[in-house]
């Protein structure tokens, strides 16, 4: 089976809404050739209804940063998946390491999450990753096998090859360190056989991404790995032209 390439870019707590109409009025005509890729922004909520309406019937795909599990309720700060589809978003990141790191996201909540995403119509992107401590000790494929499974636990057979999983080393997000394309391949072929343990026609389907400074220069050669499907791209993204070219990479031009 062969696995369209999906590029995403995380602006993270970056671009007012002035800001995210012009990114895509430059990024637009740069990648309006490419084919054979599917793309990605995952925008601030504020950013969201203009990221849209900006990408008009481009094909890119404009995803939230994260989303509560209710459909309602008194949850103040949160945004619940019908506010998301309502604008017209199509996918949403959870389980980001930042979102895990410093707002207390907990492999339990996203066990609801992910199966609320989906029912909702949402393109779950389900981030993973292990801490530099974690490799150190060996660790990682444990690490990646709790969050795989949580994460994952309540989704039905048949629809987890829906989900997209990004798997990002901790210690390479932010820091200018990257895996290597081998040490990218090998954690997420185990991801691809964590999900296999379910459903061997899951593990042929589904798109595992790989995150942590993915740049212009690198993209190609990560990219070209067998199991890795793409990437969840941070800081790079925030430039368009640069988040083109790896947008163009996935297609090995």
């Amino acid at each position: 089976m062969t696995r369209k390439p999906y590029i995403a870019g995380n602006w993270k707590m970056h671009k007012t809404v002035a800001e995210a109409r012009a990114y895509v009025a430059d990024l637009l005509p740069r990648i309006e050739d490419v084919e054979g890729v599917d793309v990605g922004l995952c925008v601030p909520f504020t950013a969201l209804a203009a990221t849209v309406e900006a990408c008009g019937d481009s094909g890119v795909i404009v995803a939230a940063q994260n989303m509560h599990q209710a459909e309602s309720g008194a949850f103040t700060g949160e945004v619940s998946a019908p506010m998301l589809t309502e604008l017209g978003v199509r996918a949403v990141v959870l389980g980001h390491s930042e979102r895990r790191q410093y707002f207390g996201e907990t492999d339990r909540a996203l066990a609801e999450k992910v199966p609320a995403a989906l029912e909702a119509g949402l393109q779950p992107i389900l981030c993973v990753g292990e801490t530099e401590e974690e490799r150190e000790a060996g660790d990682t494929q444990r690490k990646l096998r709790h969050q795989v499974q949580e994460g994952l636990e309540k989704v039905p057979t048949e629809r987890l090859g829906e989900v997209v999983i990004a798997y990002e080393p901790i210690w390479a997000i932010g820091t200018g360190r990257v895996a290597t394309p081998e040490q990218a391949q090998e954690a997420i072929a185990f991801v691809r056989a964590l999900v296999g343990g379910r459903s061997e026609e899951a593990a042929r389907q589904v798109r595992v991404l790989y995150g942590g400074s993915v740049k212009p220069e690198n993209a190609a050669e990560i990219l070209a790995q067998e199991d890795v499907d793409g990437a969840l791209v941070g800081g790079a993204s925030l430039d368009a032209a640069g988040f083109a070219e790896i947008v163009k990479a996935a297609t090995g031009s």
